[in-house]
């Protein structure tokens, strides 16, 4: 199971690099993610002086979650780099088109329309304690801390593909 559920966001991080790519002035990487303390996607435009730094979800179920660490991971690169104008944290994710469920004790897939969210999480640096965020498969975004989910209106951003 982990390793099917690894993969799928594998794949998911290498097709957003290869659709961000894809647009003229932009260059993104893969950074490897959670086992080397980075984010999972930079992407930069130095045309624009922009850069992105981008946490990847995605999943079979209705919820997605970003633990706190990778959040402020993202946080620490576009801070690094603050020779760019426009520094933004982006949380995508990406509810694929079966939703896997559990059904005495079976485990059973339910098709539905895949669905991505991008969502802009500057707002949440301000912050004197960075939360988890969930994503849930109508494009809300709840803040969890502390035992306590809260709304936390994070705005749609619009990828460069």
């Amino acid at each position: 199971m982990g390793n099917i559920r690894r993969s799928r966001g594998y794949s998911y991080e290498y097709s957003l690099v290869k659709r961000i790519n894809l647009k003229s002035h932009w260059n993104a990487r893969r950074l490897g993610g959670s086992s080397t303390g980075l984010p999972d996607i930079v992407a930069v435009n130095n045309k624009t002086a922009t850069i992105l730094s981008i946490e990847a979800k995605s999943g079979t179920g209705d919820n997605l979650y970003i633990p706190q660490d990778q959040i402020e991971r993202c946080f620490a690169i576009i801070t690094m780099f603050s020779y760019y104008k426009n520094r933004h944290v982006i949380l995508a994710f990406k509810f694929m088109r079966k939703k896997r469920m559990t059904k005495n004790k079976e485990t059973i897939y339910e098709k539905r329309k895949l669905l991505e969210y991008y969502k802009n999480a500057d707002q949440i640096y301000k912050r004197k304690t960075i939360p988890v965020i969930k994503c849930t498969y109508d494009g809300k975004t709840y803040s969890l801390l502390d035992g306590k989910t809260s709304s936390i209106d994070l705005p749609d951003y619009s990828m460069p593909f």
